[in-house]
C-alpha cells in the first residue's frame, strides 16, 4: 500500500462518517424558495431535507471556487504553452546543428598518423 493511499484512506474514511452523520442528525425538510417577492407561499419553491441543501450547497461553493481558480491561472498555461513551444523549437535547431556538424567531421580529410 502506497503512502498516498494510506493518507486518502486516514482522511477520507473519517470524513466520510463525519457526512454519514451529518446526514443523519439533519434529515428534516426545508422549503428552499427562489422567489423574493412571495416569502410566505413562494411560486419557485422545493422541498429538500437540510443535509441535501447544504450539500449541494457546498459542491456548488466548490465548482466555482475552482473555475475562478483556473480562470485565474490563465496566464500561466498561456507562459507555459509559450515555453514548450519555444523549447520544442530549439530542440529541433539544436539536432539540426548536429546533423550539420555530422556532416561537416565526415567531409574533413582523416588526420595522418606518422608511420
Amino acid at each position: 500500500m502506497t503512502f498516498r493511499r494510506f493518507l486518502a484512506g486516514l482522511v477520507g474514511i473519517p470524513l466520510a462518517l463525519i457526512i454519514v452523520l451529518f446526514a443523519v442528525a439533519n434529515r428534516r425538510t426545508v422549503v428552499v424558495g427562489f422567489d423574493p417577492f412571495s416569502p410566505d407561499a413562494p411560486a419557485l419553491s422545493v422541498s429538500l431535507p437540510l443535509f441535501i441543501v447544504i450539500l449541494i450547497s457546498l459542491m456548488i461553493g466548490v465548482l466555482v471556487g475552482g473555475v475562478a481558480s483556473w480562470a485565474k491561472q490563465a496566464k500561466w498555461r498561456r507562459e507555459a504553452r509559450r515555453r514548450r513551444t519555444e523549447v520544442a523549437r530549439l530542440e529541433n535547431e539544436r539536432e539540426a546543428a548536429r546533423r550539420e556538424a555530422s556532416v561537416a567531421r565526415a567531409a574533413l580529410p582523416a588526420p595522418q598518423r606518422a608511420a
